[in-house]
C-alpha cells in the first residue's frame, strides 16, 4: 500500500486502514490474525480500533496478536474512548476522567505502552469541550498517545476543536477526525471535509461500503450470511431509489472495469480530496481480501466524475455560498 501523512502531521499511515469492530463479535481471535497477517501482507500498518468494540474483546485479540502474530513496531495503532457499549445500554462520557481511565485500559488490553493514534470517540455535550481536549494533552504529554484525533465531530466542532488546540503552545494538535463517509453517505462533504482541509486534519472513513450494501449484495434482499442478517446491522435505505441508482452505478463501473463493486466504492472514497485512509470493517478474510485488491485500482477521470454526479449530496446556502 501507499504511506500518506495523516492531515498535515508528521503520522504517516497505509491508505487502508484494518477496522476491528467484529472482532470478538462476528469475527474470532483465529479470523483476526489471519487478517491482520494478510492486512500487514499487503503493506498496511494502521489498525483501527476502539475501547467499545467487541465490549473490550476487539483490543483484547489484537494485543494478543501483538504478542504473537504481527510486532507492535509494524503497525501504527489506533484507539477511541468517550463512548461505551454495555449491556445495559450506551454511555457516552468523555470526561478527563473518563478517557484517561479508558486509555489506560486499552494500553493494558493490549499490552503496549503507548498508542499512535487517540482519538475522543464521540461528542459529548454534558463536558465542557476544553475538559475533554484538555484529556488529549495530558495523554500526548504523557507518552500514552503520539497523536491526538476526533470522531464523528461535525464542522464548526472540528474548527472549534483544532482552533482551540492551536491557541496555546503544548496543547495536542487534532490530526484527524474518523466519520462516516461514502458514495451512498456524503453529507461530511458540506462541512467536514471543507473545515478538515483547511486545518490541516486528516480524514479517515469509517463505514466506507455503507455496510456493505456498495457491494452489491443487498440488491435482491439480505443474504442469510450477511451481516445485516445475522445482527440487524443497518445497511442503509436500499428502498430508495437514488440510493438504488447508486448501487447501480457502482456495479456498471465495476462491469466497465472488470473488477468488483467492493473495488470501485473503496477506489472513490480512498482517492477523495482530504482522506488520509479508508477503514476497511471485513467481518471475514474472504471480505478483506476483496477490499485489499481495490490497491490495484486507480479510477478513470471519467468514471469517477460520473460517480461524483449521481452521488453529489444536496447542497445549498450557506455552504454553496463558499
Amino acid at each position: 500500500m501507499r504511506l500518506r501523512n495523516v492531515g498535515s502531521s508528521g503520522l504517516k499511515v497505509s491508505d487502508f486502514g484494518l477496522g476491528t469492530m467484529t472482532w470478538g463479535l462476528e469475527t474470532d481471535a483465529d479470523d483476526a490474525g489471519a487478517q491482520l497477517t494478510a492486512f500487514r501482507d499487503a503493506g498496511g500498518t494502521l489498525v483501527d480500533t476502539a475501547v467499545s468494540y467487541g465490549y473490550g474483546r476487539a483490543e483484547l485479540i489484537l494485543g494478543e496478536l501483538i504478542a504473537h502474530v504481527v510486532p507492535r513496531d509494524e503497525l501504527v495503532i489506533a484507539t477511541k474512548a468517550g463512548f461505551l457499549r454495555t449491556a445495559n445500554g450506551v454511555i457516552v462520557d468523555a470526561s478527563r476522567r473518563e478517557l484517561l481511565r479508558r486509555l489506560d485500559q486499552s494500553l493494558t488490553r493490549m499490552g503496549i505502552d503507548h498508542v499512535d493514534l487517540w482519538y475522543v470517540h464521540t461528542v459529548d455535550d454534558s463536558v465542557p469541550f476544553e475538559e475533554t481536549l484538555g484529556a488529549l494533552d495530558a495523554a500526548v504529554a504523557s507518552g500514552k498517545a503520539r497523536y491526538a484525533g476526533v470522531s464523528n465531530y461535525c464542522g464548526w466542532r472540528t474548527a472549534r476543536a483544532a482552533t482551540w488546540q492551536r491557541a496555546v503552545a503544548g496543547r495536542a494538535p487534532i490530526v484527524a477526525n474518523q466519520v462516516r463517509y461514502s458514495l451512498l453517505d456524503r453529507g461530511v462533504e458540506r462541512e467536514v471535509i471543507p473545515a478538515c482541509a483547511a486545518l490541516g486534519i486528516g480524514v479517515l472513513p469509517y463505514s466506507p461500503l455503507s455496510g456493505g450494501a456498495l457491494t452489491g449484495k443487498y440488491r435482491d434482499g439480505i443474504p442469510a450470511d450477511s451481516r445485516a442478517a445475522s445482527t440487524g446491522y443497518n445497511v442503509g435505505d436500499l428502498d430508495d431509489e437514488r440510493n438504488l441508482g447508486i448501487v447501480a452505478a457502482v456495479a456498471t463501473a465495476a462491469d466497465g472495469l472488470a473488477t468488483s463493486p467492493t473495488a470501485v466504492a473503496l477506489s472513490w472514497v480512498r482517492d477523495r480530496p482530504g482522506v488520509t485512509a479508508p477503514i476497511l470493517g471485513a467481518r471475514t478474510l474472504g471480505q478483506l481480501t476483496a477490499a485489499l485488491a481495490t490497491e490495484a485500482l486507480d479510477l478513470p477521470e471519467e468514471i469517477s466524475a460520473a460517480l461524483d454526479d449521481v452521488s453529489a449530496p444536496d447542497i445549498a446556502y450557506p455552504e454553496a455560498n463558499r
